[in-house]
């Protein structure tokens, strides 16, 4: 199955107190918009959250939003879009639609203090969660899905919105965790059931929706794809990789979920807005500086391009905001022959932490310790996946497990044989440890103590960890780990101490105590397999980026891979990713130079386009390379070969650049 580059996500949530929906709606100017706009694929609405339909439905007319001005919207909007060669996908909310929550709060899910979960009483929103473990609403969905395609004779593909595994403790949930031996009194029990839940509808979602077409494409949307999508895959035909960075997910949202969804089998779409803020950000716009980089960014990391808008009540397509959109796509269809079938080229696996914590609808896409790791790997220039404990790290040469990844035997025995086949590891903190609190895998070279008993507390660099760096202490602001070598590990830093914690009864200066100079237990310890930092080195980064954090991490990456598949000499703030496309003979170098800043208080934005000159790039590839050129420009670059390596120089980066490498 192969997505379109170029989509847009219309939203049309629409107040039921607004008249005239729709009025304004002209077909031939709508698709002519997209068209310019370089769309090729838009996502129009069957249902919304308000619970109104945009179509002429027979099986539920009551449903027909009721100042909708031409009841065939929906058909029309695709009508129009396939003259144009325009795909379709159409909307439907599963979990969120307040007409329903209004009528049936028989069907709504129920937290542990017996309240409906989501929009309390007098505030605004449509946010009251339906169970679709729910006979009756389970059927309205099918019913509905049924009509839609009685009442559309084209179906593209189906988009349906808010599908996550909420728990409920309504009756009907309470007998059946009983019928299966779960206590709904247990947390943990409530989510596991919750998942299960999830995943049969969307598998008898999907099976229904194959009889009634046998290609249009599906995916359920809850926010975030991540490890629990892995047991729910074959209910998809791709992946939306919903990241609006101003709209709550943030900058590292996207590589976090697209770095980790690539490596499941399906193509991927991903997804931002053309909102200054977020979704229902009626007459904002985008900077456009931020807008290339967000699709440039899906197309580095061999994803395709969605764009967020929603459209007016009245139906009209707004034309400033497919001047802004047009801007970008017109960019993306020129790259995008560089991108077909584009495949990661890539050294290491960044193991994530989401499969081990607890459930959280948006939980997952927040973690500091991995925001962290894949904000210092990128400022690296490293060429990384994100894997799980189910992912195959036999296809990467080291694998990170950043501060908090726990550990048991099988996981264990995986580690021995990546090892063994000549893998390396970079561990920090309590990844590795068991539920015992001591360390399940003897290839990290430690033994556990407990926790450190100062913080903080100051690394000395040492023993090619922190070159460059003065050998003398640096403050580390999160505790550590106190362990001490084993299995043969030696210590390559130690750390020092402070006199004594700041407490009442004892403190000094402003902030915390300086260093003693007693060196008392190992900072980083180096085994046969790779290194271990006993600090909590990714979170901290996340939370303050002091630089000597990062310093001593590049250099373990270098003892560990001393020859990279892509190194890149250019400021920390370039990005870089190497892909391959296998059926043209070519791999593609991108080089993305934008800056994110905290201009205000709420979310990073970006602006300026700051171009970088004289990059120096060096690709290390298995076959001889004949050309090397900046596409879609064709301008060939210099270059030469020596062991394997190619090197050239790229004159200017002004934002995106593209390498061919032939």
């Amino acid at each position: 199955m192969s997505l379109r580059f170029r989509q847009v996500h219309l939203d049309f949530h629409t107040s039921p107190d607004i008249p005239g929906i729709g009025a304004e709606f002209d077909a031939a100017e709508f698709a002519s918009t997209l068209e310019r706009a370089s769309v090729d694929s838009i996502t129009c609405f069957a249902r919304c959250h308000h619970g109104w339909l945009y179509y002429d439905s027979k099986a539920h007319p009551e449903r027909v939003h009721p100042h909708l001005r031409n009841r065939n919207l929906l058909p029309e909007q695709i009508a129009a879009c396939h003259a144009k060669n325009i795909r379709v996908p159409i909307y439907v909310t599963v979990q969120w639609d307040d007409y329903t929550a209004e009528r049936h709060p028989e069907w709504l899910v129920i937290d542990e203090d017996g309240r409906q979960v989501g929009t309390k009483p007098f505030e605004p929103g449509f946010y009251r969660v339906l169970d679709v473990f729910h006979s009756g609403y389970r059927q309205f969905l099918f019913d509905h899905i049924k009509d839609l395609f009685a009442c559309v004779p084209e179906v593209d593909g189906l988009f349906f919105d808010i599908v996550q595994p909420r728990a409920s403790l309504a009756t009907h949930w309470i007998a059946a965790m009983d019928a299966v031996e779960l206590n709904p009194q247990d947390a943990g029990d409530r989510q596991r059931f919750a998942t299960q839940v999830i995943q049969d509808w969307e598998a008898e979602m999907t099976a229904f929706v194959r009889t009634l077409s046998p290609d249009c494409t599906i995916f359920y949307n809850s926010g975030h794809v991540g490890t629990r999508h892995r047991g729910e895959a074959e209910s998809y035909t791709h992946w939306e990789l919903e990241s609006l960075p101003s709209g709550g997910w943030g900058y590292l949202h996207f590589p976090q979920a697209q770095r980790y969804a690539r490596t499941l089998g399906l193509p991927c779409l991903g997804m931002t807005g053309k909102f200054h803020t977020s979704w229902g950000d009626f007459h904002s716009f985008k900077n456009p500086a931020a807008l290339e980089f967000e699709c440039f960014h899906m197309l580095a990391l061999t994803a395709q391009c969605s764009i967020g808008d929603q459209l007016h009540p009245s139906g009209k397509i707004d034309a400033a905001t497919y001047d802004l959109i047009g801007g970008v796509y017109s960019q993306v269809k020129a790259k995008e022959p560089w991108c077909v079938g584009a495949t990661p080229v890539t050294d290491v696996a960044l193991m994530t932490s989401e499969e081990f914590t607890e459930y959280h609808p948006h939980g997952g896409r927040n973690l500091a310790h991995i925001h962290g790791a894949i904000r210092m790997l990128q400022e690296l220039g490293v060429q990384f996946d994100i894997v799980d404990s189910q992912s195959d790290w036999m296809r990467y040469k080291l694998l990170i497990l950043p501060d908090e990844i726990p550990f048991n035997t099988r996981l264990s025995s995986k580690l021995d044989a990546f090892v063994y086949n000549g893998g390396t590891v970079i561990a920090s903190y309590k990844s590795g440890l068991g539920d015992d609190g001591q360390f399940v895998t003897g290839e990290l070279g430690v033994k556990a103590v407990g926790d450190a008993p100062f913080s903080p507390d100051f690394i000395v660099p040492g023993n090619g960890i922190g070159e460059g760096l003065p050998k003398t202490g640096h403050v580390m602001y999160q505790k550590a780990l106190e362990v001490e070598p084993a299995n043969g590990g030696s210590v390559l830093c130690w750390t020092e101490v402070p006199y004594f914690n700041r407490t009442w009864r004892h403190f000094c200066s402003h902030r915390h105590t300086p260093s003693s100079g007693e060196r008392k237990y190992p900072a980083v310890v180096a085994s046969g397999a790779g290194v271990y930092f006993a600090h909590p080195i990714f979170r901290q980064y996340q939370e303050s980026a002091p630089l000597w954090v990062k310093t001593m991490l590049k250099d373990a990456i270098a003892m560990l891979l001393p020859k990279p598949v892509l190194t890149v000499k250019g400021p920390s703030s370039l990005l870089s990713s190497l892909n391959k496309q296998e059926a043209e003979g070519r791999h593609i170098v991108h080089l993305l130079h934008y800056i994110p800043e905290r201009r205000g208080q709420a979310f990073d934005v970006i602006e300026d386009v700051i171009p970088v000159h004289n990059i120096e790039v060096v690709v290390r590839l298995s076959q001889p390379v004949s050309s090397v050129t900046l596409v879609p420009g064709g301008d060939s670059l210099p270059f030469t070969t020596e062991g394997g390596a190619v090197k050239f120089i790229v004159p200017t980066v002004n934002g995106h650049a593209m390498i061919e490498v032939r």
